[in-house]
């Protein structure tokens, strides 16, 4: 459900732009902001926004998933006999303890982002990050291992919600989706390409006196770190910053987003009025919740698809590679599911969709007993094409029905950090103990699933009702309250209408 004022709400994680904003410009700058905004020149703002803006995320994104995820190839590569990580459960601490550190640091790392260049910042999380993968080429002991993976999720933490922060302040809502569904489109690549990378980097076991295994640390942290310099010099800043864009540019860019925020669905002052609308506001618990629950399958999923697809009685290498089918499969699914979401302007509907894909596989995967390898197979396409549509829905969604600067800063952090809850409980749903079937691991893991996709049943009628309430006039009372909280009340006005 869609209408004009609930198309009028961008993203808005951060400060608002600019120097020159309506409050603080000239005559001349207002009586300009009157005119319409010449669609051409539009487009062609958009277009050089999206060159400029996303291939770089896109491979900051790919790299910090790589990295975190190389780990699952390592295993099947020697490592878990030279460290031990098939006693108990070492593989799996070693999994979720990157999540500790990772969790608790994104929003204070957003509260930093605001305050310098995001070029500088982002690049120097990630040259960190590479050098902390590479030292785990060189780790002797489990516990150094561990220590590793929790200064990873130290300087990964930022990077998601910073990204999320500095690209919603050149999009308006409605614009979004396409353009968060292509750039998580960067995890399944790098699930994809970290296949690949590890076949052909396993060729490499024995050079140096090192094993294959350390290879894959050693060779992409160090492409992680050697990328971090060049985003230092590509990555874009707050708009009043950039050097891409001249003035002309950077006025029609302040001019759009100004006609994208309704004046009375803004929400920025932060004080006991505004919290008052946002700490008991059912979406943003609901939507955390989704996030996680959907999460889970994706994630456990990742950790773990090359130790299943070795259980399935593949090679190493031969598994390593069949990973690449998968990842590709569920690049589609993510691609087409966020153009047909925004063609229809719905979301529940087909993250719902997604469930049901999710539920099809791993009821395939549950009763695989006596089933060939093929069948087995094709049974992870479907839990992994529909796991990964639904991920940048969930968040993309939860942002549609958020409005105002501090309700959806809030909103997107608490999502972010609880959903990510999900990296931990993926990481305990295979031990080696429940092999070759893992029955506890799917029957979990989709059992999650089916909790992210109440909470979207629950959401999406909330605002039905909702919104038939405020076309019914129901919540006209609230237009009488006094114009400092009016203009302060976010999606809480009556004139906001919620996208089911």
């Amino acid at each position: 459900m869609s209408s004009s004022v609930e198309e009028k709400q961008p993203i808005e994680t951060g400060e608002s732009f600019m120097p020159d904003s309506p409050k603080t410009a000239g005559t001349d700058a207002m009586k300009a902001d009157d005119e319409p905004i010449d669609p051409k020149a539009e487009r062609k703002l958009l277009w050089k926004l999206d060159l400029v803006i996303y291939p770089i995320f896109f491979v900051i994104y790919m790299m910090s998933f790589l990295d975190r995820i190389n780990i699952s190839n390592a295993k099947i590569q020697g490592m878990d006999e030279d460290l031990g990580l098939n006693e108990g459960n070492r593989f799996a601490v070693a999994l979720f303890v990157y999540y500790i550190s990772y969790i608790l640091l994104e929003i204070p790392s957003n509260m930093i982002i605001k305050k310098v260049r995001p070029s500088l910042y982002l690049s120097a999380l990630m040259f960190v990050w590479g050098i902390m993968n590479m030292c785990m080429g060189f780790v002797h002991s489990y516990g150094a291992l561990v220590a590793l993976r929790f200064l990873l999720g130290v300087f990964e933490a930022g990077v998601l919600p910073g990204i999320i922060y500095v690209t919603s302040m050149y999009y308006k809502r409605h614009e979004f989706q396409r353009r968060m569904s292509f750039f998580f489109c960067s995890t399944v690549v790098a699930g994809a390409f970290g296949g690949l990378l590890a076949f052909a980097i396993a060729k490499m076991g024995g050079t140096a006196g090192l094993a294959a295994w350390r290879w894959i640390f050693i060779i992409e942290g160090a492409a992680t770190s050697a990328i971090a310099i060049v985003a230092a010099f590509v990555v874009i800043d707050w708009p009043e910053q950039t050097r891409y864009l001249n003035a002309e540019e950077k006025d029609l860019l302040r001019r759009r987003m100004a006609t994208d925020v309704g004046d009375s669905c803004r929400m920025d002052t932060l004080n006991k009025f505004s919290w008052g609308l946002i700490w008991p506001d059912y979406k943003i618990w609901l939507g955390a919740l989704i996030y996680m629950g959907v999460s889970v399958p994706g994630l456990s999923g990742t950790f773990f698809l090359p130790t299943i697809l070795l259980e399935f009685g593949w090679q190493a290498q031969e598994a390593q590679v069949r990973t690449i089918p998968v990842y590709a499969f569920a690049a589609g699914c993510m691609i087409i599911g966020a153009w047909a979401s925004d063609k229809t302007k719905n979301r529940s509907g087909f993250i719902l969709t997604g469930t049901a894909m999710v539920t099809i596989g791993y009821a395939m995967l549950l009763s695989q007993e006596g089933k060939s390898r093929a069948y087995k197979f094709g049974a992870v396409f479907p839990v992994f094409g529909g796991a990964y549509m639904v991920t940048p829905m969930a968040l993309g969604w939860l942002q549609n029905n958020l409005s105002g600067h501090w309700k959806r800063s809030f909103g997107a952090s608490t999502q972010i950090t609880i959903g990510n809850i999900a990296g931990i409980i993926g990481a305990n749903l295979f031990p080696p103990t429940d092999a070759p079937a893992y029955v506890m691991g799917y029957g979990t893991a989709l059992g999650f699933m089916w909790l992210g996709a109440g909470c979207v049943a629950l959401m999406a009628v909330l605002m039905w009702r909702e919104n038939r309430k405020r076309a019914a006039g129901e919540r006209d009372d609230r237009l009488s309250l006094p114009e400092e909280d009016l203009n302060n009340m976010g999606d809480s006005h009556p004139s906001f209408r919620y996208t089911l």
